[in-house]
């Protein structure tokens, strides 16, 4: 069921410039500013920039941390096409190698998945935006602490939502903002492909499926994947499965940055999801596994661990969860199947790059969210980040205030423990990373 606000999106427009003021709902109204200096204002792009041909630009990509990068790593590797005729059929040529993508992780305002548990839904819808028009806009910081912002950073002809909260609570909003902008612009989400990886998965006939959905809690409290498994299933005339959900509070961050909370995050997660579904009453047991956050996949093999050890637990004399578990899980990894979706609406909308890059390997950009660092008001944990209180309790209609920047993604601004992941699980991205960020 999708959740609506009372709060109205007002887009602003002054002279070629667009800026959105307020958190976004499904209704939408534009009104006038007389007055404004577009070239420093936060949040504002020219959408002059998307008139004319946009094949040249870059693909946008944005999730709430380093998450993301996965689905950048599924695209990046991609070869399941021909690059010629565009077919279906692997043709030995990555499918985006003439491409470049902007990257942008939110990572001072993360984990998205938090603020519909704080009731903060509407702040959340708000983030969302301002990632959207940081990706459609030239606009961005070299630093936390530059005195005025550079128009350094490339629009975009394509934006993926590298993030299940955020598609779940922002992708028809930003659709709904793109008809009003006047701009056609493909935006993909995770969440949809995901729900087609699952339907691609059913035989027409057979068992009833029965699929886990391991998401974070917002993402788990929007009721995205229920319904757009139950929508894709459906209109494929397959056999509709059985959706279980469970929503993960700590497991995102513990990827990021607390590595030895990583097992105990997972076999708690793990434990509930499978006495979700006993509670639910199936017989069947759980076959399908959805990795519902894009920082998940980075640990498939310790959830696999995981599954295979509860199935195998004794009690009593007894294994009361092997019949719920079974003993071959598939999992659904979004970001394939995000990757593939991207490449068709590219192909659809005829924006594949023609020129081909002397120097592939720099043509990346790499963004992160950090706090401003002239602020001296933040309220800032011992590492320099927001702190949880004042994150979750920011209030809506700040696209005035801008107490987070949009800077190049440095080493130093990652934790290790994601600098490790990255070069250890996306070996593509770090190579692009490690030409771009020093």
């Amino acid at each position: 069921m999708r959740v609506t606000f009372p709060a109205v999106f007002w887009l602003l427009f002054s002279g070629p410039f667009a800026h959105a003021d307020s958190p976004i709902s499904t209704s939408l109204k534009i009104v006038p500013r007389a007055t404004r200096d577009q070239q420093t204002a936060p949040y504002t792009f020219d959408p002059n920039l998307y008139q004319g041909t946009k094949s040249e630009y870059p693909i946008g990509v944005f999730d709430s941390g380093i998450g993301g990068l996965t689905v950048l790593e599924a695209i990046r590797t991609l070869d399941a096409f021909n690059n010629e005729t565009l077919a279906p059929q692997a043709d030995g040529k990555l499918d985006f190698a003439d491409e470049q993508f902007v990257y942008l992780g939110d990572q001072a305002n993360m984990p998205y998945g938090n603020y519909s548990a704080r009731g903060k839904e509407d702040y959340l819808r708000e983030l969302i935006l301002k990632d959207t028009i940081f990706l459609l806009g030239k606009r961005c910081w070299l630093d936390s602490k530059a005195a005025s912002p550079s128009m350094t950073k490339p629009p975009v002809k394509a934006i993926v939502i590298a993030c299940n909260t955020a598609t779940a609570y922002g992708l028809e909003d930003i659709r709904t903002a793109m008809k009003t902008w006047q701009i056609s612009l493909p935006v993909i989400g995770v969440v949809e492909a995901g729900a087609r990886g699952v339907s691609e998965s059913i035989k027409n006939s057979g068992a009833k499926r029965n699929v886990g959905v391991l998401a974070t809690v917002g993402t788990c409290s929007s009721m995205a994947y229920p319904k757009a498994i139950v929508t894709s299933t459906g209109l494929a005339g397959k056999p509709v499965p059985e959706v279980i959900q469970q929503g993960s509070a700590n497991l995102a961050n513990a990827i990021e940055a607390n590595p030895t909370a990583i097992h105990d995050c997972i076999r708690q997660d793990i434990r509930q999801l499978v006495d979700n579904h006993l509670q639910s009453g199936s017989k069947q047991p759980l076959d399908t596994i959805v990795l519902g956050c894009t920082h998940f996949p980075l640990v498939q093999d310790e959830i696999q661990k995981e599954l295979n050890r509860l199935r195998n637990v004794e009690e009593n004399g007894k294994r009361p969860y092997e019949a719920m578990i079974a003993a071959t899980i598939e999992f659904v990894n979004p970001a394939e199947l995000t990757a593939k979706e991207l490449f068709r609406e590219l192909a659809r909308n005829r924006l594949f790059n023609k020129v081909e890059s002397e120097n592939a390997i720099n043509d990346d950009q790499f963004y992160i969210s950090v706090p401003d660092g002239t602020s001296s008001k933040l309220p800032l944990n011992n590492d320099g980040s927001l702190t949880t209180e004042y994150k979750y309790t920011r209030t809506i209609d700040r696209f005035e205030v801008e107490d987070t920047r949009c800077v190049p993604m440095t080493k130093n601004l990652l934790p290790s423990t994601s600098l490790n992941l990255i070069q250890q699980r996306l070996p593509e991205v770090w190579k692009r990373l490690s030409a771009t960020a020093p």
